[in-house]
């Protein structure tokens, strides 16, 4: 199987020095009636606590984009806000994602000394036309102790139910203990009214942990998840992994390697029981966003095919270390892939790159 690529260029882009940055992953989605719906965050600067969800569109199957605006703009010096964009079956649109008070103009969300996040909570809210409007976010408790990372998507199963996911991460207070050998699933059967929880992947290895994790229903009812696996001393690198619910995200087999070493996780679901999985790639091999096709079992994560869709000009901003705690320092990052009607497939991502920073899209087709 090869990728060709029929088109790339930027959903939306920032000249250096702008007053606004770009950030977080970008997801797009298909509406009703046609229209592509591409999501990502704003900010004053990276790592700065004042994101903002933000929205492009495009009519012409993703190859010119005109930018929406800010989903809620009454929030910004209240709350950081970041999310990514699904849609159900019935074609209703789902913002989920983190929120993050803000105290201090210009403070960080980012503590260097304690590996955390500053104390946020999970959110979701629906559009009924198309991304043009939003509900307010409604508030998901996080059954555990620690904050949030979560920018993958909310899943709505062919039965209903409502599943996401996230990973702990430790908060400001060091004296809070994270239990971050997992990554944890909720799970909604009453339209988000109230949710339960499991552990959908769990690390054995000490002082491991996930990041950038992702659920999807495949096309025959089961459920698929991946995370990047970390190693939080820095010392190891590990496989990204994959679990399998088969009881719609209750329970999970045990949590396996997709024998792929690679950073960031995102999937989307084909019609024949595969799936793409697509990540990022800073370190081995040919650097930059990378796709593969698998068909998972319970014993193997079945790929088909692995390919470099994009390749990155420089992996860092300053020549630093491309681990996780350098992650202020990459230039590209947390892709996204969409199939469209016509077979193709859309990859976004974010980028500061030589040729231009912001929200990038590759356009390409698998062919046999």
């Amino acid at each position: 199987m090869k990728v060709e690529v029929l088109a790339e260029g930027f959903i939306t882009k920032r000249e250096p020095g702008s007053e606004t940055a770009l950030a977080g992953g970008s997801r797009a989605v298909i509406t009703a009636n046609g229209d592509l719906v591409c999501t990502y965050a704003v900010q004053s600067a990276l790592g700065i606590n004042n994101l903002m969800p933000a929205v492009s569109r495009s009519t012409d199957g993703g190859i010119t984009w005109e930018e929406q605006g800010q989903i809620w703009p009454h929030f910004r010096n209240l709350r950081s806000i970041t999310g990514s964009v699904s849609r159900s079956l019935s074609g209703k649109l789902f913002l989920y994602g983190i929120s993050i008070p803000i105290d201090q103009p210009g403070e960080t969300f980012w503590s260097n000394e304690t590996q955390g996040i500053k104390q946020n909570e999970l959110f979701w809210a629906i559009s009924d036309n198309g991304g043009r409007t939003w509900t307010e976010p409604h508030h998901i408790p996080l059954p555990i102790l620690g904050s949030a990372e979560a920018p993958g998507v909310l899943c709505v199963t062919q039965k209903g139910r409502w599943l996401a996911c996230y990973s702990p991460y430790n908060t400001f207070d060091s004296r809070v203990k994270v239990d971050r050998q997992q990554v944890i699933l909720i799970l909604s059967d009453d339209a988000g009214r109230t949710w339960d929880h499991t552990a959908m992947l769990r690390f054995d290895e000490e002082h491991s942990g996930g990041a950038e994790a992702w659920v999807i229903e495949l096309s025959d009812g089961r459920i698929l998840g991946t995370c990047w696996h970390l190693d939080h001393q820095g010392d190891l690198e590990y496989p990204n992994v994959f679990s399998l619910s088969h009881n719609g995200g209750r329970t999970w087999i045990p949590t396996q390697s997709t024998g792929i070493m690679g950073q960031s996780t995102a999937l989307a679901a084909l019609s024949d029981g595969r799936a793409l999985f697509i990540y990022n790639q800073r370190k081995h091999g040919d650097l930059g966003i990378w796709l593969a096709v698998v068909r998972p079992t319970d014993s193997d994560f079945g790929i088909e095919s692995n390919q470099i869709v994009w390749r990155a000009q420089t992996v860092t901003q300053n020549e630093s270390s491309a681990d996780h705690y350098d992650w202020r320092d990459f230039s590209f990052g947390e892709p996204s892939v969409t199939p469209l009607p016509d077979g193709t497939l859309l990859v976004t991502f974010w980028c500061v790159q030589p040729d231009g920073q912001g929200i990038r899209f590759v356009k390409c087709m698998m062919k046999e």
